[in-house]
């Protein structure tokens, strides 16, 4: 089998864009027959997943595998930084956890990661057409560039043509790609192909003025004008703007806190779709208020996402909502806050050894150890009132959890997850709103409490919306690019086998 022809997004900066356009490009390929693959040698991302064999990849990836057609492999991402403090990450190799780092002793290693990633990206090259490769930040940070293996470092390590892309939406993008250009090696600016204008908003023919000054200074052609895409397609870390929208006007009311090192959010991507939930993110008290629904997620460091609570007030409106009756729902480390008390006995969790005392809403107690459960899973729920609703999702946490009361819900083996008291509700399972089916039962409990007779809703299953946003966005991007330039810069053309 012949090795894979490739193409690499790289970006001005983090935020430009990159994972989209390359979600757009699996996409495009895959619709003209080819087999694709995504590749980023290193993510940085709180937002995980669990592969079916239980190792953790990036976000990013998975979304990217999902728009090509195929299962998500963590050959996609070989390493994944979970940042755990301004200056330390989690380092994960290949699916498994290597250990706690900081940045400056991950900056010195990291070059020893290299056999890793030309091992992962030389297995899939032999297994499909295409690769769409996504870089990191900016290709011209100057200080990052000493072994550097994720922009041009990959690229020349793989022999990948390279387009760079800028976003105009946040100003400045002529300044973006032009510094970025100069700011390269002369062998490293002969590898970029091609300059994306991503997230505009207007009419293109304003822009013309400026693309062919650009051309003209960077001696690059400019291949495309990416419109800003209202599509949902699911974001790679907290600094997504879905964290900062504004609740939608509904009859329902559900509030997600959001705890300084949130991860997994993307839970919540199907109650958003919801025509009668309403879905906003708090950081305070006072934007709390008295929601249908309250949700703590998931967060990379529970105990210190406790004492947040704590110290923002958000613990005592907590217990207070919950006292009167309102409706609580932990996922992993949210539901590791809810039970009576959070064991630290080696500092795995918090760097230091300690013990707290959790919500106390749930007859549970949780002990960090430095083994990480990473699995996938199919459960039942059987508490009620969500009895019978099927659950397809992943758990991916460090707590062992003890459970002296009612379970949330039952695994395919038989054995019980999760814990429910009352109208609070705690749960390890990832991805637990993704069939619909809680979804559905959630929102008629909800209608029920307030009075209400439930709407005929269009519900569909996650999957069949997230399929429709993967064609939304491959439309738009395959209408603004040059895509007879983009297969000719992998050295190809539409339609010719590889």
């Amino acid at each position: 089998m012949s090795k894979a022809r490739c193409i690499m997004v790289q970006g001005t900066m983090s935020g430009a864009g990159k994972s989209l356009l390359c979600a757009a490009l699996c996409r495009i390929f895959a619709q003209d027959g080819y087999r694709v693959a995504p590749f980023k040698s290193q993510n940085m991302a709180l937002n995980s997943f669990v592969t079916r064999n239980g190792l953790e990849m990036g976000r990013a990836q998975v979304v990217q595998a999902q728009a090509a057609g195929i299962e998500p492999d963590v050959r996609m991402n070989p390493i994944l930084l979970k940042p755990s403090s301004d200056v330390g990450s989690q380092v994960i190799v290949n699916g498994e956890v290597r250990g706690q780092m900081s940045a400056a002793d991950y900056f010195k290693m990291k070059r020893s990661l290299i056999p890793d990633i030309c091992k992962a990206y030389d297995s899939l090259a032999e297994e499909v057409d295409i690769i769409v490769i996504e870089g990191a930040g900016s290709p011209a940070e100057i200080n990052l560039k000493s072994d550097d293996i994720v922009n041009m470092g990959l690229a020349n390590l793989v022999d990948a043509p390279v387009l760079l892309a800028g976003d105009i939406d946040r100003g400045g993008v002529f300044a973006q790609l032009y510094g970025t250009v100069e700011l390269l090696k002369p062998e490293e600016r002969a590898r970029i192909k091609g300059l994306i204008i991503n997230k505009f908003r207007g009419d293109v023919e304003i822009l013309r003025p400026g693309l062919g000054m650009l051309e003209e200074k960077t001696g690059l052609p400019v291949l495309g004008v990416v419109p800003y895409l209202k599509v949902d397609i699911e974001d790679e870390d907290s600094l997504s703007e879905r964290l900062c929208a504004q609740k939608r006007i509904r009859p329902l009311d559900a509030a997600i806190v959001r705890l300084p090192h949130i991860s997994n959010f993307t839970d919540f991507i199907p109650l958003e779709q919801h025509s009668l939930l309403g879905v906003r993110y708090v950081q305070n008290a006072h934007q709390l208020g008295a929601p249908d629904l309250l949700i703590l997620p998931g967060t990379k460091n529970t105990i210190d996402d406790l004492l947040w609570l704590r110290q923002s007030g958000l613990e005592a409106a907590i217990l207070k909502y919950a006292a009167s009756g309102g409706v609580l729902l932990g996922v992993c480390g949210g539901y590791q806050m809810l039970g009576e008390e959070l064991d630290d006995p080696d500092g795995s969790e918090s760097g230091r050894p300690q013990t707290l005392r959790g919500l106390g809403l749930l007859p549970t107690g949780t002990v960090f150890t430095g083994q990480k459960r990473r699995t996938q899973q199919t459960a039942d729920v059987t508490a009620e009132p969500f009895v019978g609703a099927k659950l397809e999702g992943y758990e991916i946490h460090t707590g062992r959890t003890t459970v002296k009361g009612e379970a949330f819900c039952t695994g395919v083996d038989g054995q019980p997850e999760g814990c429910v008291q009352g109208n609070v509700y705690g749960t390890y399972l990832h991805g637990l709103f993704d069939t619909g089916e809680l979804t559905g039962k959630l929102t008629d409990f909800l209608c029920r409490r307030k009075g209400m007779d439930p709407a005929e809703a269009d519900l569909i299953p996650m999957e069949t919306y997230r399929q429709q946003q993967f064609d939304l966005l491959a439309d738009g991007v395959r209408s603004a690019l040059d895509m007879k330039a983009v297969y000719c810069a992998i050295g190809m053309q539409k339609g010719e086998s590889v």
